[in-house]
């Protein structure tokens, strides 16, 4: 728990003088999510309390913020921003940090790379952060790495609520209105923009507020142990790097129009010289070239500089002056042998759900009995089927289940997908009883 005084008691009081509104075990269940929190409906929180700080950018501002973490108690809020969109890299070009006797600051790891002193003086406690997933990553390349943390978008997950983002739910919960609007904006900018900063900042500004009143709403519903199971398992794998696709040019948008072994070539062959110049300029790959005019390019094999400016996607002076590298590209994959052209990768866990009826009529009953399974199970104690368990495992296990249908033996499978055993339990005998064949009809 924070140690500071909630942030809606505190506007609440200066408003009003009055005593401090309900606690977050007395606000508005999920089911109520229309109603509005606060009477005067939700306030918007335009600044920071102790206003915007100036980014930390040299290390004895480090140092002192450290120093100043150190001393904080509590759990400590965390955000990053990134640049996706703008840049080839995930990295984080802001950290926003907040604690109870510590304040907020706001941290540029460009020049500051390493913040593994910060971590050490707050690896212990527990760290707040929402939709962790997104952030752990670029974090750790930081030297950022948590032991223990709450994310309160999965929190609102887990308790029903239907809409989880932090304005919606500090809207809520709190009472509060944030604006996102430089959610999406190319935070490798330098120097950034005054309202930038007051924007991240007020990003960790109610997070710990945040997070009591969803653990007081996940403790109301007997939900706070499946929680900690969720938590503890992104702090196992949360900070691990996206898996490396063995042939990412195949996700190009649009591919599924491109038709034969030799146009699929073209696709391939403009992808990696695509991705090679992103990754040298550190842009994003769709500002190199956009995944349209590769698909265009594909389709017509353009032999000249006249024919391949026509295309759409290639009119923009940047790609204009890569015309030579986008035809050497196509000539490329014009002189393979055949024997160099794309194959259909081997299927990797079970086909798509729509031609199992085809493939094996009775792995495709198993699967709708499997979903009519979950969508119950997580209806009876209000969560999404996908936080219940993820549908991949519902499908490898549906496809392909254990030798002998036992209880044991679906339990076992699903840990090996890496359910947790919050889900195991919820899902058992009734899984195990899907998966069985119906009785034969007389």
């Amino acid at each position: 728990m924070t140690d500071e005084p909630p942030l809606r008691r505190r506007a609440a009081e200066s408003r009003t003088g009055n005593a401090p509104h309900d606690p977050p075990s007395a606000r508005p269940e999920p089911a109520d999510a229309g109603d509005d929190p606060t009477a005067g409906g939700p306030v918007p929180l335009t600044a920071p309390r102790e206003g915007t700080p100036e980014p930390v950018a040299t290390q004895r501002e480090l140092d002192e913020v450290v120093a100043r973490f150190a001393a904080g108690t509590g759990p400590v809020a965390l955000d990053a921003e990134r640049a996706s969109g703008y840049r080839y890299s995930q990295r984080a070009y802001l950290v926003q940090l907040r604690r109870a006797g510590a304040g907020t600051a706001l941290v540029d790891p460009l020049p500051l790379p390493d913040l593994t002193a910060l971590d050490e003086v707050i690896g212990e406690a527990e760290w707040v952060l929402h939709a962790a997933s997104q952030d752990l990553p670029c974090l750790a390349e930081l030297g950022l790495r948590p032991r223990r943390l709450f994310d309160t978008e999965l929190a609102a997950r887990l308790a029903g609520f239907e809409r989880v983002g932090l304005a919606a739910l500090t809207e809520q919960l709190l009472g509060f209105s944030l604006e996102k609007h430089h959610s999406a904006a190319d935070w490798s900018t330098r120097p950034l923009p005054e309202s930038w900063l007051t924007y991240a900042a007020l990003d960790v500004e109610m997070l710990t507020d945040l997070r009591d009143a969803l653990d007081a709403e996940l403790t109301r519903q007997g939900k706070s142990e499946w929680a900690a199971e969720e938590f503890a398992a992104l702090v196992r794998t949360g900070a691990r790097p996206p898996r490396v696709r063995a042939e990412p040019w195949r996700r190009t948008s649009g591919i599924h129009r491109v038709r034969g072994a030799r146009a699929q070539a073209r696709v391939r062959s403009m992808w990696y010289a695509r991705d090679q110049i992103a990754a040298r300029r550190d842009a994003a790959p769709g500002r190199v070239l956009p995944d349209s005019a590769i698909i265009a390019a594909a389709e017509l094999d353009p032999k000249d500089e006249q024919t391949l400016l026509t295309l759409p996607g290639f009119g923009g002076r940047s790609v204009r002056r890569l015309a030579r590298t986008w035809l050497a590209a196509l000539d490329d994959a014009r002189q393979l042998p055949d024997d160099a052209l794309p194959v259909t990768p081997a299927a990797e866990g079970p086909p798509p759900p729509h031609r199992w009826a085809e493939r094996d009529p009775v792995a495709a009953a198993r699967l709708v009995r499997c979903r009519e399974v979950v969508t119950r199970v997580a209806g009876e104690h209000n969560l999404p089927p996908e936080n219940l368990i993820a549908p991949d495992s519902v499908r490898r296990l549906a496809w392909v289940p254990p030798e002998e249908i036992t209880e044991q033996a679906v339990a076992d499978t699903l840990r090996g997908f890496n359910a947790r055993e919050w889900q195991i339990r919820l899902l058992l005998p009734a899984l195990a009883e899907a998966l069985q064949p119906p009785p034969p009809t007389s």
